[in-house]
């Protein structure tokens, strides 16, 4: 795996603007579901702690696949969690919550560090402990994009990733109200399709959210 700063893991972060959460049921299935995103165009992978495995995966990945492909790790409670994810190689740290020794522990190690939050107290806090970006979450829950442009109003310098209710449906709306970038979960990895064999139906959606964040960044 290629060596980066934060700030190139960054700037690819922004310059794809989706990152794919791969949540699933089997390492067998965690893999497919990377294959498919890959087949899309997507060159980024969260791999969260939910799937069976998930610091063992990343480290295979980080092994196997184009150095190119940026891989980091989801679901990342504490930061224990997160020592063992960047030893396997994760490049970038995701969190559901707002952890400030999470946020201390990465940037010590120089790794870029995404928390969770959701009231504008939580964003700002988790910004000003040194997060890169910050996950707002769950976003379609409170508003969805509308909620979105309204943290944006007061805080435009900090880099807002909604997750949580972002569809091939709402890309198009997060990005104009001002996301840095996008995590897509079920409307992408969609376990359904994969456990039936579909894998091809990640891909099409894969293709589907590049397209989408393109033209809705070129309005």
């Amino acid at each position: 795996m290629k060596s980066r700063d934060k700030a190139e893991v960054g700037s690819r972060l922004t310059a794809i603007g989706i990152i794919p959460v791969v949540r699933a049921e089997s390492t067998d299935m965690a893999r497919r579901a990377v294959a498919a995103i890959l087949k899309g165009g997507i060159s980024v992978l969260e791999i969260t702690m939910t799937v069976p495995g998930a610091v063992g995966v990343i480290k295979e990945l980080t092994a196997e696949i184009d150095p190119e492909v940026i891989i980091g790790a989801g679901t990342v409670m504490d930061a224990r969690t997160a020592q063992a994810c960047i030893e396997a190689g994760a490049q970038f740290i995701v969190s559901p919550a707002l952890s400030l020794e999470t946020i201390a522990f990465c940037k010590q190690q120089g790794v870029l560090v995404m928390p969770g939050a959701l009231t504008p107290t939580e964003v700002v806090t988790a910004w000003s402990a040194g997060a890169d970006f910050v996950k707002v979450f769950p976003a379609g829950a409170v508003g969805g994009a509308s909620y979105l442009k309204a943290l944006k109003a007061p805080l435009p310098h900090i880099k807002l990733v909604p997750t949580g209710g972002v569809s091939l449906q709402t890309a198009a709306a997060f990005i104009k109200a001002g996301a840095e970038a996008l995590g897509v979960g079920g409307d992408l990895v969609d376990v359904k399709a994969l456990r039936e064999g579909r894998d091809e139906l990640v891909t099409d959606r894969a293709q589907l959210f590049v397209d989408i964040v393109k033209q809705a960044r070129a309005k």
